[in-house]
């Protein structure tokens, strides 16, 4: 296998090949073994190819896929956010059951930065330092304006439906003055928490904790944080003519593109990143030996999806002090065995 190809996962017709790694990523057999840091340095890049207020696209390139895993792991489980932990129910005359509504009301992603609130234990008591309330109050009526023989429940009730919106902030000790800029809610106020009818009523405080998705789901930070290997279509041989439009139509679209050279239509790959690797292409014998499929074993395409709690480039700079935070952890840990060990001898 060519140099080039070690780090290239080669996707074939009805297999997968070279799919085993080295220890740590550019280390191959034959060649110095030994850890080094600088070398792995150089050859990582860290781009961001699109943010928006909920998503973002980057390139991680120059890890191993441990260490892309880790960080993938970090952002769905160990970066904090606040969600509602405690219901105390004064009434629910609803058809929804106590913990099914405590459990619905829990999973509705709230607008605050966990940075400022402190964690909290089994026997702490809710302070406005490491707590947030929100109050619902909520009555279905008739609506006395609905038209004679209306069924659209909307329209013939007041509050049929018990959105998000329902959820009202009730600021504890400071907490007015100093979210004042940036006030705290729920991110969607279009969530649907429940349906009630005239005479039925949900009244109920909400208390918000800090926690961590390892704990529970609610206080994730991400709908999907996911990554897939950088594909790679090499071109062995000029395929030009129809063969060219159906090589193109083999992938998704842009991925490649159809030149005219000297007149004649010619089959350009433009743009792999954008390819899905359905290997449609080796299914045809037009093509085969002139084309070769494959992906970047150390080039990670990462796709965050916030909640809306935390902006996703948020996610990404928290997850990466969590991961620094660890390998500190570990450093610190092997110094100190190595220090005991000597003293030992």
């Amino acid at each position: 296998m060519a140099a080039d190809d070690r780090n290239i996962v080669q996707i074939l017709k009805d297999r997968v090949e070279n799919i085993h790694g080295s220890e740590f990523p550019h280390n191959y057999p034959g060649e110095d073994l030994s850890f080094n840091l600088d070398a792995i340095a150089k050859r990582f890049k860290l781009k961001i190819w699109r943010i928006t207020e909920r998503e973002m696209e980057f390139d991680l390139v120059g890890v191993d896929a441990a260490v892309a895993n880790a960080l993938r792991r970090i952002m769905i489980a160990e970066v904090p956010t606040m969600a509602i932990e405690r219901v105390y129910l004064m009434e629910n005359s609803g058809v929804i059951h106590d913990e099914v509504l405590a459990h619905r009301l829990g999973l509705i992603p709230i607008k605050a930065d966990a940075r400022d609130f402190m964690w909290t234990g089994p026997s702490d008591t809710p302070t406005d330092l490491n707590t947030i309330v929100f109050r619902l109050d909520v009555t279905c009526k008739r609506n006395p304006n609905a038209e004679e023989g209306e069924t659209d429940p909307k329209k013939r009730y007041i509050n049929s439906s018990v959105y998000s919106s329902s959820l009202v902030w009730e600021p504890k000790g400071d907490q007015a003055e100093k979210f004042k800029d940036r006030q705290i809610g729920t991110v969607h106020d279009d969530i649907l928490i429940t349906k009630l009818r005239p005479g039925q009523a949900i009244s109920c405080e909400l208390h918000c904790v800090k926690g961590i998705g390892e704990d529970h789901a609610k206080f994730s930070p991400v709908a999907t944080a996911s990554y897939r290997l950088l594909p790679t279509i090499t071109i062995l041989e000029d395929i030009t003519g129809e063969d060219a439009v159906k090589f193109q139509k083999c992938f998704p679209p842009g991925v490649v593109d159809i030149v005219v050279e000297d007149g004649v239509k010619k089959a350009k790959v433009v743009n792999p990143r954008k390819d899905t690797v359905s290997r449609e292409v080796l299914r045809h014998k037009e093509f085969a030996n002139k084309v070769k499929l494959g992906r970047v074993r150390d080039h990670f395409i990462f796709k965050i999806e916030s909640v809306g709690a935390i902006p996703p480039q948020e996610i990404l700079s928290q997850a990466l002090e969590i991961l620094m935070g660890k390998c500190q952890a570990v450093r610190q840990a092997v110094k100190s065995l190595a220090v005991y060990g000597s003293n030992s001898q």
